[in-house]
């Protein structure tokens, strides 16, 4: 490998990457090495060879100098462990991206800023020359449309930040001299976080429109001109995954950007996954013991009837949770992963209180919402003690057996176990399966039933069950059965926020129907404000 020195940021290594005077660029450190070869797949897929990766510590760019990716050292030597948002390591991370762009850009190329934890679905630099004036475009947290095509958002009627993980620098004066002060504040108070600086000074001035039709602006100091890209397409996590914005407006998406999300860096994973654009390695894709996955069971009273409250919000997800609770178990005790199944929600999750989605918004009620919204991925996928909590269970998204990833000896390995009642014809206990291939299984089966039945099965790589609603009567050993029910007590997360209460949170409760008369309320008193263990 060559020397450190080889890696360093001059004018010629990125000369060197450039393609029609533009380069690609994000970074990050080791802990991000998945997201960031996800990154990288997805540009090269897009045919796009002007990329360029920023490793802030050695360990990332040795890794990514053998894979082949096209590496510079930031020399910032970050510790390699992931950096919780708005931590001051996390700063640290900020104040590194403009001194990045306020050193790249005199070298006089095109700079598309990219953060690690978004991917790029369509090659963007066609749109982004539709803008040759434009010395800044940037995304935007807006999650109300303001065009329902593929032009710029109407900067007059974006009231939401602008959001720094996606956005694209011309070399111009005014874009350089946007960059170095933005930087100087940021150096000068550690406490300020890089994107509001970058909004306040913007901000400084707004307006008025370059021309009639562009969608262009000045900003900052009345010369820089400025497009906000469309949130229908440079997706937000909101945009995307919740409102499904470009479906809905028959839009190709170029970007998506994994913000507005619960799990921390598990739950940004995850949503990818979910959208089956994050790149696992094959033996993601065929776990040891296998799969089990179900089909939930919902009645189109619970789904479509009366009105979209935080009461029947909760029934609706309270009944998915205890199949969920069920299919866990089973999953436990067979020692398989679980495929989680899509969860249906009539209510967005925010931080902060909502009547129920956001006014203006797109959101479908109800929807298919993300894990994040109900689940605690981060804590799902945790290692915990097992003498405390039993044994791991594997997880995997909602899409996952649909994954074009998937391996033909798994897709070709598959069990449909088809529960039935105990007494009616042909429904005994038995690993003989029918002409069409499904196994019939007594609902309320215990243990022992499960264990002997399916230890025939062993070799199959996917069981899936018709429905697991009363399939389990729960574990024989009383131990085992307090940890697993203390293990996915945690599992379960908030539902945020009810409007004018403080607070307005509500947990969700995973052993919600063994308590008489429970409500979805926000806890009454500090002493219960907490979730329910």
């Amino acid at each position: 490998m060559p020397p450190l020195e080889a890696f360093k940021l001059t004018k010629e290594l990125f000369g060197e990457r450039v393609k029609d005077n533009v380069i690609i660029v994000t970074f990050g450190n080791y802990a991000f090495m998945d997201f960031i070869l996800t990154w990288v797949k997805h540009l090269t897929d897009l045919d796009l060879s002007n990329i360029l990766v920023g490793a802030m510590d050695t360990k990332l760019l040795e890794a990514l100098y053998w894979k082949g990716v096209p590496v510079f050292d930031m020399g910032s030597h970050m510790s390699t462990v992931d950096v919780g948002w708005g931590s001051p390591t996390f700063h640290k991370m900020g104040r590194e991206k403009v001194i990045l762009i306020d050193s790249v850009l005199p070298f006089g190329y095109e700079l598309l800023m990219c953060d690690t934890d978004m991917v790029w679905l369509k090659n963007p630099l066609p749109y982004l020359a539709r803008y040759p004036d434009a010395d800044v475009l940037t995304s935007s947290d807006q999650v109300v449309p303001t065009v329902v095509d593929d032009s710029l958002d109407i900067w007059q009627q974006v009231s939401a930040a602008y959001n720094i993980g996606i956005f694209h620098w011309r070399p111009t004066e005014s874009a350089k001299k946007l960059a170095k002060e933005w930087k100087d504040i940021l150096l000068a108070n550690d406490k300020v976080w890089d994107q509001n600086g970058f909004n306040e000074i913007v901000r400084r001035q707004l307006g008025p429109s370059v021309d009639g039709d562009s969608g262009l602006f000045y900003a900052y100091d009345g010369n820089l001109k400025v497009g906000i890209l469309p949130a229908s397409i440079f997706c937000s996590g909101h945009t995307y995954f919740v409102q499904a914005m470009y479906q809905q407006l028959r839009l190709e998406p170029y970007a998506l950007h994994t913000t507005f999300q619960y799990g921390g860096t598990e739950g940004k994973r995850h949503r990818l996954r979910e959208g089956m654009v994050f790149f696992d390695p094959p033996e993601y894709y065929d776990a040891p013991g296998g799969f089990i996955s179900f089909k939930p069971s919902i009645p189109k009273s619970l789904l479509l009837d009366g009105n979209h409250t935080i009461e029947s919000h909760f029934t609706l997800v309270n009944h998915q949770m205890k199949q969920i609770r069920s299919a866990l178990a089973i999953a436990s005790l067979l020692n398989r992963t679980l495929v989680m199944p899509p969860i249906w929600c009539r209510l967005d999750r925010l931080w902060f209180g909502h009547p129920g989605t956001l006014v203006g918004s797109m959101t479908r009620q109800p929807f298919i919402c993300p894990l994040d919204h109900v689940f605690e991925v981060n804590i799902m996928l945790k290692d915990m003690p097992e003498e405390e909590f039993g044994p791991g269970i594997g997880i995997r998204e909602y899409s996952f057996l649909d994954n074009p990833s998937l391996p033909k000896q798994v897709k070709e390995s598959w069990l449909d176990v088809q529960l039935c009642q105990e007494g009616k014809e042909g429904c005994v206990a038995s690993n003989t399966t029918s002409s069409s291939g499904a196994l019939k299984f007594p609902k309320r089966s215990n243990e022992d039933t499960f264990k002997a039945i399916f230890s025939s099965f062993n070799d199959v790589k996917v069981i899936k069950f018709s429905s697991v609603e009363d399939a389990f009567t729960g574990f024989s050993d009383k131990g085992r059965e307090e940890r697993f029910r203390r293990r996915v007590k945690r599992y379960v997360g908030i539902w945020c926020c009810e409007e004018n209460k403080t607070p307005g949170h509500i947990y969700y409760d995973m052993y919600w129907d063994e308590k008489p008369g429970w409500k979805p309320v926000p806890p009454q008193t500090p002493e219960e404000d907490h979730p329910p263990l």
